[in-house]
């Protein structure tokens, strides 16, 4: 298993190639994106801290219970750190497994536990202001 934390640009193709395995038929790729709004205000950048040695403990004992339920074969998971502009990656999430099914519902419950669990803060900074935005703060249907 892959699991980063990292103030480098996240690869996908690495984080794709980590999960490739023969007995897997299927690979779903996620990509967590700065997009340019959020609970109304037009968000100018990201600021992403972490605890990595942490944070990459709690990756791993969440892909390792993604994995038990959902029977995926493979995860890679890289999360940036530091400034990040709109429409640069922030999070890269990969599942391989026998069926397509299994891989798209792991690669989700492992992304919504990510952002729940996992010790990396999100400050958001907007025309106007900043704030530091927990968990998965974002308005419902953004």
């Amino acid at each position: 298993m892959l699991f980063e934390v990292t103030a480098d640009e996240l690869d996908p193709g690495r984080v794709v190639e980590h999960v490739r395995r023969d007995d897997a038929g299927a690979i779903a790729l996620f990509y967590g994106v700065v997009r340019d709004h959020n609970r109304g205000r037009k968000v100018m950048h990201l600021e992403y801290d972490a605890y990595p040695e942490m944070a990459t403990k709690v990756m791993q004992r969440i892909a390792d219970e993604v994995k038990e339920r959902f029977n995926i074969a493979e995860t890679a998971i890289q999360h940036r750190t530091g400034r990040l502009e709109v429409g640069e990656t922030s999070l890269l999430v990969a599942v391989s497994s026998a069926h397509r099914k299994e891989a798209f519902e792991a690669c989700h419950a492992l992304v919504d536990r990510l952002k729940e669990e996992v010790p990396i803060w999100k400050k958001e900074v907007f025309e106007g202001g900043e704030e530091w935005i927990e968990g998965d703060a974002s308005a419902p249907g953004t």
